[in-house]
């Protein structure tokens, strides 16, 4: 891009097309032949300086630009920082509730199941203590009509025995006391004989 104010070299000496040739080689030329080189020279430096105002206020602008830039590329980054940097917040927080609720709940419910577990574990070894006794009150029970038992058996046997004994003695006094009352019948038999015949004999004499 060329500067405003900048006379292109190639143009500075150029006549009007409408003047006579004659013109372009009179006494203007030789004049401003003399001095045509200074003024060139002026107008270059005139062009540079322009240029390196252009390119100071471009770089200015460009500087300008460019820390506006970064600055709303930082607030923005900031605010797209701060934004994630709430959210973050927000979903651990809410995590951090859901979590500590959930725990808190948790955690009773476990308490809740060691206080059932203790009871049960109470009421089992009540259970077991009422069994052992249970079964030990059995087993006495048990030992108890086993010696029931083995009595009964043996006075059972005992008494049979003493029946056999008492049966026999009763049979064997029995049987004395028939050969008794035989005998006495007989006896009492031959003297009712004897009688018979002695008073048929004192008949028979008399």
């Amino acid at each position: 891009m060329v500067p405003a104010g900048r006379k292109h070299p190639g143009k500075a000496g150029k006549a009007p097309t409408e003047e006579q040739p004659g013109k372009a080689f009179g006494s203007d030329r030789v004049v401003r032949g003399l001095s045509g080189s200074e003024e060139e020279d002026e107008e270059d430096s005139a062009s540079a300086a322009d240029i390196n105002k252009a390119l100071l206020a471009k770089r200015k602008r460009l500087e300008v630009y460019t820390k506006a830039s970064f600055k709303s590329s930082s607030q923005k980054i900031e605010h797209v920082w701060k934004t994630q940097q709430e959210q973050r917040q927000k979903l651990n927080q809410e995590f951090s509730e859901q979590f500590l609720a959930v725990f808190q709940q948790w955690d009773a419910d476990l308490k809740k199941a060691e206080e059932q577990e203790e009871k049960l574990v109470s009421i089992m070894r009540q259970q077991q203590k009422v069994f052992q006794q249970s079964r030990a009150v059995q087993n006495q029970r048990l030992k108890t009509v086993r010696q029931l038992y083995e009595q009964y058996v043996k006075s059972l046997e005992d008494l049979e025995k003493n029946h056999d004994n008492l049966l026999n003695g009763t049979q064997n006094e029995l049987k004395k006391e028939m050969a008794m009352l035989q005998k006495k019948i007989m006896m009492e038999t031959q003297q009712q004989e004897m009688a018979s015949v002695r008073k048929s004999l004192q008949s028979m004499l008399l």
